[in-house]
Parts: structure tokens; sequence; C-alpha cells
């Protein structure tokens, strides 16, 4: 029998930049090796885009990949020993050997892919930046109630929002409802101009500006419309058990205590909660009326939710923004030994 070749060369002429080459690899496959590869259909292209964050597509005999080396990597080992083994003639060919095979692979390369975990949105796969995030996005994969703690730029509401978008792709959910508190910086609704939707909307931009960055606007504005997503005030949860959802209740340290109580109690059958806010940035007229911390002491240790801190560390916004809040933060710390001092 003919030796089975798999050779893996960049898809660009040597001309081309070595950044594009290095994240863009071929694999050939023989045409005997081609129906086990990219399985009936191509179904087995679909699997590889989901176990890792590549891009994958056949052109011809040529299996085309493009991401990170480690990455490409894992799935050619995988696909090494998938045709080595018809070679071999050790496994009876069927139609999911490859995708078992990269599960193997994928659990001998564990400390290799564990700092990332993938959420596939319409607009891309979202990657954590920091092992913190990256374990906040496994959480929110299996946890029933999270709480997600810490100041801004750590990605606490965006990486909520990619998975409650990945997850209604995957047909987990039936709805995203993305939820704040409507009443900030001092002011209430009844004294501002305009119809409901012009008081709440300006409150609740920045949901709106986390959900178009990762879905195209007019898909999210049908999905707005049809009630698949939905972006309201936290009153408008009042009354309501919410079934089959990925909730979100972003700025949650401007919610009081009966308010995030309210929210809490109306989780429903197969859904999930994620409740974000970052307890130095009160806008509530008493900082001791915010209900945020209060609520995890209370919670944190029942089965099922989770809490994840961050920290200045792991900002990914600018790193002025770091020095910013790390500044602050010293301040406070020196300001309040003075106050215990005095006392």
């Amino acid at each position: 029998m003919k030796n089975k070749k798999i050779n893996t060369t960049p898809n660009q002429s040597s001309s081309q930049s070595s950044s594009q080459s290095s994240k863009f690899s071929v694999i050939n496959i023989e045409n005997s090796d081609v129906l086990e590869i990219f399985g009936i259909n191509n179904e087995n292209l679909s699997y590889f885009e989901s176990s890792l964050p590549l891009k994958v597509f056949q052109k011809g005999n040529e299996l085309n990949i493009k991401g990170e080396k480690k990455y490409r990597n894992i799935l050619r080992n995988a696909i090494l020993k998938t045709v080595t083994e018809i070679k071999l003639n050790k496994k009876l060919r069927e139609k999911n050997l490859i995708q078992e095979n990269l599960k193997m692979q994928l659990s001998k390369d564990i400390e290799n892919i564990k700092n990332f975990t993938i959420t596939k949105t319409s607009k891309g796969d979202v990657v954590g930046k920091s092992n913190r995030q990256n374990d906040y996005l496994e959480i929110l994969r299996k946890k029933k109630i999270i709480f997600a703690i810490g100041p801004a730029g750590t990605g606490k509401t965006f990486l909520a929002v990619a998975a409650a978008v990945s997850q209604l792709i995957e047909n987990k959910f039936d709805r995203i409802i993305l939820s704040r508190p409507a009443v900030e910086a001092g002011e209430k609704l009844g004294f501002l101009p305009g119809d409901l939707k012009e008081k709440v909307d300006p409150y609740l931009r920045p949901l709106y500006d986390s959900l178009y960055d990762l879905m195209p606007s007019e898909i999210a504005i049908r999905k707005i419309q049809s009630g698949e997503i939905e972006i309201a005030p936290l009153a408008f949860m009042r009354g309501r058990t919410l079934n089959n959802s990925f909730v979100i209740l972003d700025e949650a340290q401007n919610a009081t205590y009966n308010q995030i109580k309210m929210f809490l109690t109306r989780c429903g059958k197969n859904s999930r909660m994620v409740v974000t806010g970052d307890p130095s940035q009160t806008d509530l007229a008493k900082k001791g009326d915010s209900g945020l911390i209060k609520s995890i002491r209370i919670l944190e240790r029942i089965d099922d939710i989770e809490v994840i801190n961050f920290n200045a560390k792991d900002i990914v916004r600018d790193n002025m923004v770091t020095k910013i809040i790390e500044a602050y933060d010293a301040y406070d710390e020196y300001a309040k030994d003075l106050l215990d001092n005095s006392s």
C-alpha cells in the first residue's frame, strides 16, 4: 500500500508577509481519506471550528487552516493519527474517527490549550485575553448564576454578552435579556423629556454597543423586534418568570438589595443569570444602599452560584486606564487608613 502523505505548507508565496503565512497552513489529504477527514457534506469542518479557534475550509483535497500555529498543530496531529490508523487498519473506518482523535489530541494538549475558551458569535470568535477572563468564559457555560465583580475595562459585561449570543446561536436558550438599573447619576426618569424608550435608551446604550460589537446590527435589530433579545431597565423584570433565557444585569452596584433580590428570583427553568458590577462606582445617593456586595455574601456558598473577581491586572483597555484605577485604589486605601487611625 502506498504511504499516506500529509504535507503542511504555507498557502502564501514567499513574497507575502511572514505574519500572514505564520497563521495559515494547508494539509493535503489523499483521495481515499477525504471522506474520513472532511466527513459527509463536510460536517467535520464545523466540528474542527467548534473545537479549536480556527477557520477551516476545503479546496479540493486540501484542508486550509487559519489560526495560531499551536492550534493548527493540534488539528494536524489528529489528522495524522487518523490516516495512520486507517492505513494500518487498526480501526474500522467510521464517520467520527477524526472527531474521536481530535478529542484525544485536545486532552493530551490540555496544558497548551487551557488558556482559552472559545465563544462563537455572529461576528467571529471571542477568546479571553487573561487567565481570569478565560475562567469567566468557562463559568459562563457551566453555572446557573454568576456574579462578576471588578473595575471597568475587565470585560465583565462584554464577555457575558458574548457568551449569551454564542449560547443563543447554539440554541441553548430561547432568548437573551439584558438589563440595567435605569436611574444613574442621580437622575429620575420622570423628570427626563421624551417617551419611555427615549428616556431609558441612554442608560442602556452600553448594552446595545456590546451587542452590536458581537452581532451585525441588522440581525440584532431583527432579534430585538422578534423578542429573541430584550434590552430593558431592571424595573421591567418585576413580576416575571424568565424561563429558557440568558439574563444579564449590568451595573448592579446601582441596584439596591431588594432590587437584586427581585432580579435573582425571576430566574426560571433552563435559565442562566449574570450579575456584573463595580462596587467602587455606585451612583446611588448613599453607597450603603447598593445591594451587590451584601447579595454576594449571602449567596456565594450556594451550589451553582459562582463569584469571579477581576482587578486592575485584568483590564484590557489602554494601559493608562490600569494606571488610573491603581492610583485611585491606592488613594482610597490611604484615605481609609487615615480615617481608621483618626477614629
